[in-house]
């Protein structure tokens, strides 16, 4: 009939978005204008529908899928119809034809898929050690692309007081470098835009501190004093806040020892081996310097209730009377039976 003409000749004509794909990616070929009530979508490596070129068809009743001589193992059709290939390859570029079978329609269409390999762009820095809220790091991306991303601990930056990209994008420059402003990456856009092709990722290591030393022990050292007794095993631990790992140096009562890691084994503790420890920790690239020290002694005695005995002198005695009696006292002037000693 003429309005069924006219349905015809006024109704867009389906059609495949043309795609441009990169190696190791999804691709994804997408229908427009598809006919409305779509009973089975099928997928054509070539220009033609033939059964011979079938990839895999998609029953949109029954959301099965059927696989043909063409498929890879990396193909399967969406629920719209559309084809997705896992881990794109250069040789899937060419044309695709796809069939969709309507009630009372079937349409066809071929469009052309361009797989391409794109290279990963470089990244290099001026200095990949650094003096924390200190130095400016600099670092390039080199690539071709007229347009850069930016990426400081994952995050995508542009500048500001903290950061500047230079104008043609290819140089960022973070001033007073952070702990946090690692790692650094680039990045260029490809895929008309949509899909981000980035550099490796490159670590800076934060040069800071020390800005305090602990010593751990054991046994534990309180206020500096670390109890410990003759023929026992002490250890000592030199701990500090900074980066890189800083150099360490003993002291004891006033003399260099040959130690020259963190902590110190004492197997059996010796008279020579009391007294004060020194640790001392140099970072070379901050140029600080701290120390910390522990005193080395015997436990202190714990007394109990009852201190030493003393004697009191004899007390006067009546002539003929040759006995005299010691007293010891008790704290707070009290003899062994309780009773209070009167300085009669």
């Amino acid at each position: 009939s003429l309005l069924a003409c006219g349905i015809c000749q006024g109704s867009a004509q389906m059609d495949i978005t043309s795609l441009t794909g990169v190696v190791g990616q999804q691709s994804l070929l997408v229908i427009e204008n598809a006919p409305e009530d779509v009973q089975e979508y099928s997928w054509h490596r070539g220009a033609n529908d033939t059964e011979e070129n079938l990839i895999i068809s998609y029953n949109a009743t029954s959301h099965s899928q059927q696989k043909g001589p063409m498929y890879s193992g990396r193909e399967s059709v969406i629920s719209t119809g559309a084809l997705l290939i896992e881990e794109s390859r250069l040789n899937d570029t060419g044309n695709y034809t796809v069939r969709a079978a309507a009630i009372n329609d079937t349409q066809r269409a071929t469009g052309w898929l361009e797989v391409q390999e794109f290279e990963i762009p470089g990244i290099s820095v001026n200095a990949s050690i650094v003096l924390e809220d200190v130095d400016s790091v600099a670092a390039i991306c080199h690539t071709n692309d007229t347009e850069v991303q930016w990426y400081v601990a994952h995050t995508l930056v542009s500048s500001s007081e903290s950061t500047a990209i230079s104008p043609d994008t290819k140089t960022l420059i973070i001033k007073r470098v952070k702990n946090y402003d690692s790692p650094l990456q680039c990045g260029v856009k490809i895929v008309l835009g949509t899909v981000i092709q980035r550099s490796e990722l490159i670590y800076l290591t934060m040069a800071y501190g020390p800005s305090y030393v602990m010593i751990l022990s054991e046994p534990r050292n309180d206020n500096g004093i670390l109890p410990a007794e003759i023929g026992s095993q002490v250890e000592m631990v030199c701990v500090f806040n900074g980066a890189p790992e800083s150099k360490y140096r003993w002291i004891h009562n006033g003399s260099l020892l040959s130690f020259s890691e963190k902590n110190i084994i004492l197997p059996s503790l010796t008279w020579d081996q009391m007294g004060r420890y020194r640790c001392i920790v140099e970072n070379n690239l901050t140029q600080l310097t701290l120390y910390e020290e522990v005193q080395v002694q015997r436990p202190r005695e714990v007394h109990g209730p009852v201190q030493p005995a003393h004697p009191i002198p004899c007390c006067s005695l009546p002539p003929g009377k040759s006995v005299c009696m010691t007293v010891r006292l008790r704290p707070g002037g009290q003899d062994l039976m309780g009773k209070e000693v009167r300085g009669e």
